[in-house]
């Protein structure tokens, strides 16, 4: 046994028992549960564990903070418990059974577009940068694009659109690749499923909406005709055609002796499936988009259109989750037509900014997190310029919340560009740059409707994302060289004050050491990190806190308010007690010190003799992080 024994034996008995525990697990800093009932885990009892350091549950798993020595504690608590334990993949499975339908849906959605997102971030900046050189009238009087006055920059165009298409329009071939492989059937039919809905020989789903009915080709069967309609970037259909094999491969593979199961299986599930996709799974998708398109002119049209957009703003983004998004083009064309230009585009180009500017602050809050700046910076600069789905599959939706924040602020700033009028000349490039599809008449009310959708968007992921994300989210594999003024929070609340300017020169010279000082404006008084109280006062006025790699702090409650001897404040602590970092330790009554004639300015002072460089120079909040840099 090791030294974390009697620590584990608590959290067994705290997270319900043995009995309590369907499957348990550790990534790097936290031990990961599946409890057959959560309300179960005491969490007072378990945060009361001195190697805990805080709980959550995420996902359907009950989650303790153990640390950079959770692989120690997980062994002890592996001997104490006698359960063997599982992967981290495995516990996220049996964590399904805790989720509701929606989040097992969403989850699995993940799962299958994650093994795309390379291909997707690609995609993205590749259609970006195509954008801007073939749809921006730059030059010759705002008449010609870059591609338009040099042959190599239309040969560029040319080119990369071959890459371009290979993944948006064959989309439809990664999905049922994928889909196959996470339900572990075979690959390659998958594949061949995928390239049946994207065929050459069908007709291109981008043409659909502009071809006569009688001229779409059809697969004359005599008794029977099936339209040859291609699903090119269509994700319903790909994705219902993939179900629909893996379930047909599962059922033959299961009823065919094994000795011909190589010749039955592949035939007899992939013929099915190819005639299902096309016969059933592609005219409901279709059928679908024909739906929300008469639903998206009907209300743009009528006098509710400010309404209407409110809720297309809100939806837009989730229509690209699931491809319906292209049945947009048709409704934009008509409406160039009807009105001389359209309404519809410029809120699809603030969909774009306000899902690229959730993942801007996905990008700021995780900015040392490297893997995770590896997927969202190249994301967010895609959504700029028009392509959302890397950021909506790579980040937004894993997250689920930036998605959410992101449809907020789509909403808002469509609310307010169909109520000005906004309209665009045709359908052009998206995000950013889309305002150069504007009519000059309103380009000013598209900025402003621009700069909504980057704040409101911007704003709430950040706030959100404060609270939600874990250090592991923050910080991904660089979580074991965190410094320790990113593990620091704030003790006090009230305007900070460079230690310097404290009036009391013991402090300002720095003869105990670097800080800062805080003037209240709130009582409560919380420990910035986990450690050991080393100090009390009587008077209960200061208090040193130490942790465990000997970074100490004194907080030193107002001035010279040891000569009240305790009153107006109150201790929640003695020495030798151990402490959680946001555990209150001490509180003040601001007004009765004051009415005393004694100042509120509090020190907080690094005894341990590290150097401290202040990042804030305004209000701060009790447990506000990234207030100070330690040295």
């Amino acid at each position: 046994m090791g030294k974390y024994k009697n620590d584990a034996t608590d959290l067994l008995k705290y997270v319900g028992g043995k009995e309590n525990i369907k499957a348990v697990s550790h990534c790097v800093t936290r031990m990961r549960f599946v409890l057959i009932d959560d309300k179960k885990a005491d969490v007072k009892k378990i945060e009361s564990i001195p190697s805990a350091k805080g709980t959550f549950t995420q996902s359907g798993q009950f989650q303790v903070i153990i640390g950079n020595d959770v692989q120690a504690f997980y062994n002890d608590f592996i001997a104490v418990s006698g359960i063997e334990g599982v992967s981290k993949d495995s516990a996220k499975d049996a964590a399904k059974s805790n989720q509701t339908w929606l989040q097992r849906l969403i989850g699995n959605l993940g799962e299958i577009f994650a093994p795309l997102i390379p291909a997707l971030i690609c995609g993205g900046l590749i259609l970006g940068f195509r954008n801007c050189i073939d749809s921006i009238y730059f030059f010759e009087n705002g008449t010609k694009t870059l591609v338009d006055i040099s042959q190599f920059w239309s040969g560029v165009d040319s080119f990369l659109w071959l890459i371009g298409e290979a993944v948006f329009h064959f989309l439809p071939v990664g999905i049922v690749w994928s889909i196959t492989k996470k339900m572990g059937t075979t690959q390659i039919l998958g594949i061949i499923l995928g390239i049946t809905l994207v065929s050459p020989q069908l007709l291109n789903a981008y043409s659909v909406a502009s071809t006569a009915a009688a001229d779409i080709p059809v697969w004359d069967f005599g008794f029977a005709q099936v339209q040859m309609i291609g699903y090119q970037a269509q994700v319903i259909p790909a994705m219902l055609a993939g179900f629909v094999l893996v379930y047909l491969e599962k059922f033959f593979r299961k009823i065919s002796p094994e000795y011909i199961s190589m010749i039955v299986v592949p035939f007899c599930s992939l013929v099915p499936a190819v005639l299902i996709a096309h016969t059933v799974v592609g005219p409901i998708g279709w059928a679908i988009g024909n739906f929300i398109s008469e639903i998206v002119y009907s209300g743009l049209t009528s006098n509710f259109g400010w309404l209407f957009a409110t809720f297309f703003g809100l939806l837009y983004a989730p229509l690209v989750i699931t491809g319906l998004h292209h049945m947009t083009n048709a409704i934009d064309t008509q409406l160039v037509s009807s009105f001389g230009g359209t309404i519809l585009w410029p809120m699809i180009a603030l969909s774009n900014i306000a899902q690229g500017s959730a993942v801007l602050a996905m990008v700021v809050l995780q900015k040392k997190n490297d893997r995770a700046q590896q997927v969202s910076i190249p994301a967010c600069i895609s959504c700029y310029l028009g392509v959302t789905e890397p950021a909506l599959f790579g980040v937004n939706l894993k997250y689920m919340f930036p998605f959410v924040c992101g449809m907020i602020g789509s909403a808002c700033a469509a609310t307010f560009s169909v109520a000005n009028g906004v309209m665009a000349t045709s359908i052009g490039v998206g995000g950013i740059p889309g305002i150069l599809s504007i009519f000059p008449q309103y380009m000013l009310q598209f900025a402003i409707a621009m700069i909504i959708a980057i704040v409101i968007s911007f704003t709430l992921t950040y706030i959100v994302g404060k609270q939600r994300l874990t250090d592991e989210d923050l910080y991904g594999e660089n979580i074991e060289d965190i410094k320790d003024s990113e593990l620091f929070i704030s003790p006090l609340q009230g305007q900070i004050i460079p230690i310097t300017e404290v009036q009391d020169q013991v402090f300002s010279t720095k003869m105990m050491g670097d800080g800062f000082a805080v003037d209240l404006t709130d009582g409560n008084v919380v420990a910035p990190f986990s450690g050991e109280i080393v100090m009390t006062f009587p008077t209960k006025h200061a208090y040193g806190i130490r942790n465990e790699n000997g970074l100490e702090v004194l907080i030193h409650l107002g001035m010279d308010t040891v000569e009240l001897n305790g009153e107006g404040f109150e201790s929640y602590v003695e020495m030798g007690d151990k402490v959680k970092q946001g555990q209150s330790i001490a509180k003040v009554d601001i007004e009765f010190v004051k009415s005393k004639g004694k100042s509120m300015v509090s020190p907080v002072v690094f005894t341990s003799k590290h150097e401290v460089t202040l990042l804030e120079n305004d209000i701060v909040k009790t447990k506000q992080k990234q207030i100070i840099e330690i040295i």
